[in-house]
């Protein structure tokens, strides 16, 4: 049987307390080699139906990690123009395959368990790397992933306010909706360096395929976060606040170094240190005065955790539809 779960469903057992463990020992274990992580290929998708230009970007992105029960294999559609459908930009869909006999477990819904994933790296990041607490969080991007950013570094950390900055009004919702949600006083600002001025963790969460904010805006010791660039042709750090950071870490840094925030510098993927290490204790941050970027791309390897967890607990909680394929 093959147990179906809905975002409802997956929404019903996910919680960011219980999977922000998950995430971390996901990372330790990729930093140890002990995963198996094939390239996820991404290619352009929707070319001939509204013209000739493609409308989106689809992923495959497989993983397994050693010892599991089952393997994931994630399906990814990132679409900037659903914003204006009133849908996520982000749609994933996520199959649990069982790893001993190769017998399909789960489909499960993957949208969420993609977000609140991303939204962890940014709430381990700045538990680990943050200067001080509490933080003064900066978020560029109104989105649904700057919102999980929000609510993941505010679980994983003492977040005192929050600044929104977005150049459409939907920062405006975002910052009711996080102050609502979260009891922490949220302010919309005009300008995005407005809103990087004094805070002590900035965090980028957009589709831009250029700078977001000035690298000459950020404090000492700001820890800046950067989760929305996965291509060649996105970017949201300018190389000011690469000249100006003291340490620079990457969740993937062989991707990382790919992505159009680090092709703009003179950086390569040795000049990031892997965020495993920050995970386990050997690297870090050296002083409270050091600016420190973190840049994400995402791994199928978190994605592999998180789904597995929420298939656990589901299945525990008789959550979601068995069929017989």
């Amino acid at each position: 049987m093959v147990r179906i779960l809905s975002d409802a469903d997956v929404a019903s057992v996910l919680e960011i307390e219980s999977l922000l463990p998950v995430v971390r020992d996901a990372f330790v274990k990729q930093g140890r080699g002990d995963v198996e992580r094939p390239d996820r290929p991404h290619f352009p998708v929707g070319a001939g139906l509204a013209g000739d230009a493609p409308l989106g970007t689809g992923l495959v992105m497989p993983a397994y990690i050693h010892g599991a029960a089952h393997y994931a294999t994630k399906l990814v559609g990132v679409h900037g123009g659903n914003a204006d459908r009133g849908l996520p930009t982000v749609n994933a869909q996520i199959a649990l395959t069982d790893a001993e006999t190769g017998r399909p477990a789960a489909f499960v819904a993957g949208t969420r368990i993609t977000n609140a994933r991303t939204g962890c790296i940014g709430g381990l990041a700045a538990a680990d790397l943050a200067a001080a607490t509490p933080i003064q969080l900066a978020v560029i991007g109104a989105g649904t992933q700057a919102r999980w950013q929000a609510r993941c570094i505010a679980a994983a950390t003492d977040v005192e306010s929050i600044r929104v900055y977005s150049p459409s009004d939907s920062k405006l919702e975002c910052a009711a909706e996080l102050e609502s949600e979260l009891g922490i006083p949220t302010t919309p600002v005009e300008l995005a360096d407005e809103a990087v001025a004094d805070a002590t963790v900035v965090v980028t969460a957009t589709t831009a395929t250029s700078p977001v904010f000035s690298g000459e805006a950020l404090q000492p010791g700001t820890l800046v976060i950067a989760v929305g660039a996965y291509s060649a042709e996105m970017r949201e750090l300018d190389r000011e606040t690469f000249a100006r950071s003291d340490e620079t870490f990457g969740d993937v840094p062989e991707e990382v170094a790919e992505i159009g925030d680090v092709r703009a510098t003179d950086l390569d993927a040795d000049d990031f240190v892997p965020l495993a290490d920050v995970f386990e204790g050997s690297d870090g941050r050296s002083s409270d005065s050091e600016i420190v970027v973190v840049e994400s791309v995402g791994s199928a390897v978190l994605d592999a955790a998180a789904s597995e967890f929420v298939f656990e607990r589901a299945s525990e909680a008789g959550t979601g539809e068995e069929v017989e394929l």
